[in-house]
């Protein structure tokens, strides 16, 4: 029985200098039982604003089910965090940004770190080894103690020994006050109910405010210089108060000798407008028939169906003139006294297309030019030989002719 003893503590002592250089106490003696970490176990760093009673090889849970256990605790670089160091079982799989929870198997249990996924919809890449879980992803669990020190706080420092006093004072509040009480319920309520109905008009008015208030804090330099450039105005005023206090008194005098007025000629005023009720009374009756009367007023002789019947841009005024000689002369000659005949000289008869008797037997005249020249020579010769005012002849003596001349 001795030999089995003293070969343990050999064998014991042996493995101890053995490993006196890494050795950190009894938490570096494996214990049986604990998660099953495979053949490739992986590491992960979890920060902690506080890890309680925390210890090594604590347990690692997924879904309360071991999958890990905890390896060291430490403090993170600053010094001012703790930072635990876990180790998994290489065949669970967890998202990066997976949280950690530090909670409590039973009231009185041990401590032990939760891994959880943030959600299906949250959940991103994969826990790889090396990973480090930040505090903003870790929190712990409340502990007992804390909550019997709130509760003992609550009995004994708190306000539960004044609950009766409350109770009390608030019945002697209510009784004989039912009715206004639920009156005042009833009230809040419809205050409520309308606010909610109006939350559309509510939202729409806070943002047309935000707006505005986007738009000065925008123009914030033009108000500025809006309200700098006041000043002057100001001053103006100020300076003016004076010449401004006498006009508001002489408005003031000039409404009471008004009122007074119209008072004193109310009686005439009556009067005046009773006489003026038949007047107003006919034109009203008149209706459209006035208007009406004051077009036909406004376009004597002319009314205003007889605009639609005169033909161009002037009223009175229509004209056509035709340039052309021989046009001319044929609407001359057209009627059945020629005007024309017997002025013109025999050369041009044939222009005025009115010719009648042998002369309509005679074949066409020649050409203008050529009976003026003809007519030319012999007025000339005409004129030589008895001294008369030579006949102008051609398109020259033919508006001579139109224009009254000899």
């Amino acid at each position: 029985m001795r030999k089995p003893l003293a070969l343990a503590a050999a064998g014991l002592a042996t493995a101890l200098t053995l490993t006196s250089c890494s050795f950190g106490g009894i938490y570096d003696v494996p214990l049986p039982g604990g998660a099953d970490l495979g053949d490739h176990p992986y590491t992960v760093k979890v920060q902690f604003n506080d890890v309680l009673d925390l210890v090594p090889q604590a347990g690692v849970k997924v879904n309360e089910v071991p999958v890990g256990r905890v390896e060291s605790i430490g403090l993170t670089e600053d010094g001012w965090h703790a930072e635990v160091t876990v180790r998994l079982n290489g065949d669970v799989k967890l998202p990066a940004n997976a949280l950690a929870n530090i909670r409590q198997s039973s009231l009185l249990g041990e401590k032990y770190v939760e891994l959880a996924s943030p959600g299906e919809d949250l959940a991103q890449g994969t826990l790889a080894d090396g990973a480090e879980i930040p505090l903003a992803r870790t929190n712990r669990s409340v502990e007992v103690e804390e909550v019997l020190g709130a509760l003992s706080m609550l009995l004994n420092g708190g306000g539960v020994e004044q609950l009766n006093t409350i109770t009390k004072e608030l019945n002697a509040a209510t009784e004989g006050r039912e009715p206004d009480i639920r009156r005042l319920l009833d009230n809040a309520d419809r205050l409520v109910s309308t606010l909610d109905a109006q939350s559309g008009d509510i939202t729409r008015a806070l943002d047309g405010l935000n707006r505005l208030s986007s738009t000065l804090a925008g123009q914030k330099d033009q108000i500025v210089g809006a309200i700098d450039d006041l000043g002057p105005g100001l001053g103006v005023l100020e300076q003016q108060r004076s010449q401004l206090v006498t006009m508001l008194q002489a408005l003031q005098n000039l409404s009471g000798v008004t009122v007074d007025t119209l008072n004193k000629s109310q009686e005439n005023l009556v009067a005046d407008l009773r006489a003026l009720l038949p007047t107003l009374q006919k034109l009203g009756e008149a209706g459209a028939d006035l208007p009406k009367s004051l077009e036909i007023l406004l376009t004597y002789p002319f009314t205003d169906a007889a605009v639609d019947g005169v033909k161009g841009d002037y009223f009175n005024l229509y004209a056509k003139i035709d340039l052309n000689l021989q046009n001319v002369l044929q609407n001359l000659s057209r009627s059945r006294q020629n005007p024309l005949a017997g002025v013109l000289p025999d050369s041009l008869a044939g222009l005025t297309g009115g010719v009648e008797g042998e002369q309509a037997n005679q074949p066409p005249p020649l050409p203008l030019p050529l009976q003026g020249a003809q007519q030319s020579t012999a007025a000339t010769g005409a004129t030589g030989a008895t001294g008369a005012q030579p006949q102008q002849t051609g398109v020259a003596g033919i508006f001579g002719l139109l224009a009254g001349g000899a």
